[in-house]
């Protein structure tokens, strides 16, 4: 079974007890980090984790968190649990989000998904052809970061080797949009005011995602998280991203896991089904855990270790599928040459 490092976390810090250097050394696995310059002037914020010897680097994880999260806190956890099982791992910062600067200095503004996309394959391509040229590549997503990680695939076919979806923003719940009239009104306000922060909904992010209240208390004790209600211009670009991929569902092809709780009432489990059934991926898996809410990490730890021990496993046995590929290709292009 699975061990998922967030269980030695505690509700004021992801390392419990432990300093930062003492908890990596625990689970035997290397960070670094660095700022990167995107093509608008914003200094980035990367990290990454790699294992140490004698666990054998067998592929990597490229990480894409959700809107208000960050690559540190509970997405570091994550990304140190890949890393104790064979993958190098990396993640960024979102404009806004994080260490990252924000678009008109802003925090959590995304008016346009796109230069945000461009930022993560940007950066992914330079860390892969660093640290992982030869080995398989994965995606590992959770709420927006679906949404931004769908538009990657669909742009770079054949440059991954797998995706996972964790709570995916495929859509967004009834349950979380803004009420009527004002969702047919949005456009109108995202033109007038696009950086109005009080667009009302039905409820804050991590009141709806974490089940766990020590762990609802941990999300929000992070340094650089605010918990505040979506711009009125990111609010109508999420709305909009939504509507455009749930008419390319069928153009998805990447090897594909969706894993969503079933009681999700923030991204809907009913789109990340919809995704699933018209995807074209010729190896597609779908876990819906019943009764589970949309931070999976926010479950009980016997929860928590069940979906990420299934996000492991599907990643090895998907990495040690690539080996094999390869090492067939090797062999019948020796033999070919004899």
């Amino acid at each position: 079974m699975v061990q998922h490092p967030v269980a030695e976390a505690n509700d004021q810090s992801p390392f419990g007890t432990l300093s930062p250097s003492e908890f990596y050394a625990k689970h035997q696995v290397t960070h670094n980090s660095e700022y990167i310059t995107n093509s608008r002037g914003l200094k980035l914020f990367t990290q990454w984790w790699t294992p140490l010897p004698p666990t054998k680097t067998i592929g990597c994880v490229a990480v894409v968190h959700g809107f208000t999260g960050e690559s540190s806190w509970f997405v570091q956890l994550t990304s140190i649990l890949f890393a104790e099982h064979g993958f190098v791992v990396c993640a960024i910062d979102h404009q806004g989000h994080g260490f990252s600067d924000g678009l008109d200095n802003l925090i959590y503004h995304i008016p346009d998904i796109n230069p945000v996309v461009e930022d993560c394959m940007r950066y992914f391509k330079t860390f892969r052809e660093t640290h992982a040229p030869n080995l398989p590549a994965f995606l590992y997503s959770e709420s927006l970061g679906g949404a931004i990680a769908l538009y990657i695939t669909l742009r770079q076919r054949g440059a991954w080797d797998g995706l996972i979806l964790n709570g995916a923003m495929c859509g967004i719940s009834a349950r979380f949009k803004p009420p009527w009239p004002l969702e047919h009104l949005l456009f109108v306000v995202a033109a007038v005011v696009p950086t109005w922060s009080v667009i009302p909904t039905r409820g804050s992010i991590p009141e709806l995602s974490f089940k766990e209240e020590w762990k609802r208390k941990l999300g929000c004790a992070s340094p650089r998280r605010v918990t505040m209600r979506p711009r009125a211009a990111t609010a109508y670009e999420f709305m909009r991203v939504c509507k455009e991929l749930q008419g390319r569902f069928e153009e998805v092809d990447v090897p594909l896991l969706v894993v969503h709780g079933g009681d999700d009432v923030v991204c809907d489990p009913a789109s990340a089904k919809e995704l699933y059934e018209r995807a074209a991926s010729a190896d597609k898996t779908l876990k819906m855990y019943s009764g589970m809410w949309h931070q999976l990490i926010g479950e009980p730890e016997e929860n928590v270790n069940l979906v990420f021990g299934d996000m492991v496993e599907w990643l090895q046995n998907r990495a040690e599928r690539y080996k094999k590929d390869g090492d067939v290709a090797r062999a019948a292009a020796s033999d070919g040459g004899a």
